[in-house]
């Protein structure tokens, strides 16, 4: 199979170096597969599960929220405001925070600003979620 490389770092620094045959992850655009000998091409990262394989078959993933991808001159580069490898994530803690989401959503007292980031939350509670279990 061929190959590419990708390097996948956070503002912490470098989380990935190494070749993969398939990346696929949500951008802001809708979710992107990406190969070896894909266009060259930069876009911002939205909110949801990330994951690639490696040429032994391994699959790697991960809760990727925010940042940018670019494919260039047959190199990935991620980098992600947010990257949370699924073994690192916390199931309790993730199920906790939806429901604290949920719990002030479900309120309604709260400002347009309020509910919004309240909303953020619940959906990358959600995401974690996703990621570690399935």
């Amino acid at each position: 199979m061929t190959t590419f490389p990708l390097r996948i770092g956070t503002p912490d620094g470098l989380l990935f170096s190494g070749d993969a045959v398939r990346m696929v992850l949500r951008t802001i655009t809708g979710d992107r597969a990406i190969l070896a000998n894909h266009i060259d091409f930069c876009t911002g990262i939205g909110m949801g599960e990330a994951h690639f394989v490696l040429e032994d078959g391994t699959v790697r993933k991960a809760a990727c929220i925010g940042g940018m991808v670019t494919m260039q001159n047959g190199v990935c580069r991620i980098l992600s405001t947010t990257w949370e490898w699924a073994d690192d994530i916390d199931k309790d803690r993730a199920q906790r925070a939806k429901e604290r989401a949920e719990e002030k959503l479900r309120k309604g007292d709260l400002s347009e600003k309020e509910a919004m980031i309240q909303e953020a939350k619940l959906k990358r509670a959600l995401v974690r979620l996703s990621v570690k279990n399935g």
